[in-house]
């Protein structure tokens, strides 16, 4: 079983507005309105890939009674705590005539002490059968943002595979306490070792410094496939070996998910056992046919399977650990 685990869930909408200006009146060609929520698109892509996986986290009001109610619809197993104040909204609008999007995510409820002990009673009792944890996405305000890296121990107690997809504190914080993986993109990347990257040369040291920092493998997701060190500096039978995967980039229609898309088809494609080329493969090309759809955490899985092959996956030279 895989654990998707989204704190701060909600109902995204996404529209498409050619043309789109700010201070203008437009109207929309085609929107989506769905369940969302970071873990809760990858947890609706490895639903479509056929992976065992529930979703959890919190949920609350009228707003977290729709999410559960539409994941429940799409037959993705969920078990959220109820909390007292409503999940947020988030809207994204898409402009087909440029490509743009842009996004406006509300910050969404706070929960207490008591609602946030609840989920992680339940969070560690479904971990008891899961060989695999996603966490993904931001904190709901006022959580203190050591709580990823609080439940990332936890669980690598119960011997639990653990990946990390959020941003600034909460993800610094995790990254310490070794994570398995951690997944964030080139501007979150940018945000965990504290400054921007100007080439290729700067992403491949600052992947090594991700590890450097204690996560135990790490993926920087670009726009055009991903950076990844993976294996052990530790394990002869399984060495540091550092992996450039790219794929020609689709014409969009929506961009938004598409990161959610590439971390479901590596987890897919690990939960599976495959190869480390193969899984960094299947999640870019997961990546890359999401991008064919409006609305995140849609994909074919049959056009996955296509694009996997046209995915190069290189390998390069490991920087050597500091010091």
């Amino acid at each position: 079983m895989i654990i998707t685990v989204t704190l701060n869930a909600a109902v995204d909408k996404t529209l498409a507005v050619p043309n789109f200006r700010l201070g203008r009146r437009h109207r929309a060609v085609d929107q989506t309105s769905m369940a969302g929520g970071k873990g809760v698109n990858v947890a609706r892509v490895l639903k479509a890939l056929g992976q065992p996986v529930i979703a959890t986290g919190v949920a609350g009001g009228a707003t977290g009674t729709r999410i559960i109610e539409q994941l429940t619809d799409e037959a993705i197993l969920n078990d959220f705590v109820r909390i007292r104040e409503d999940s947020r909204m988030s809207t994204a609008v898409v402009d087909p005539t440029s490509g743009e999007q842009t996004e406006i995510n509300e910050r969404g409820p706070k929960v207490s002490e008591a609602e946030l002990e609840l989920f992680v009673d339940k969070l560690l009792y479904l971990a008891q059968g899961a060989a695999m944890c996603v966490f993904s996405g931001s904190l709901p305000p006022g959580v203190e943002p050591d709580l990823y890296a609080r439940l990332v121990t936890e669980l690598h107690r119960l011997d639990v595979i653990t990946v990390l997809d959020s941003e600034g504190e909460p993800l610094r914080l995790a990254t310490r306490v070794a994570p398995s993986v951690v997944t964030p993109n080139e501007l979150e990347a940018e945000g965990l070792v504290g400054h921007e990257f100007a080439d290729e040369e700067d992403r491949r040291a600052a992947i090594r410094e991700m590890v450097e920092m204690g996560a135990s493998e790490a993926i920087m997701t670009l726009a055009d496939g991903c950076l990844a060190l993976l294996g052990s500096d530790a394990d002869a039978a399984r060495p540091r070996r550092l992996f450039r995967a790219t794929l020609e980039p689709l014409e969009p229609v929506s961009s938004v998910g598409s990161g959610d898309a590439f971390l479901a088809g590596y987890v897919a494609a690990r939960y599976d056992r495959r190869s480390e080329e193969d899984c960094l493969r299947f999640g870019v090309a997961c990546g890359a046919e999401s991008t064919q759809h409006l609305g995140a955490g849609l994909l074919n899985p049959d056009e996955v399977e296509r694009l996997t092959a046209e995915v190069d996956c290189a390998e390069e030279p490991v920087l050597p650990l500091k010091g």
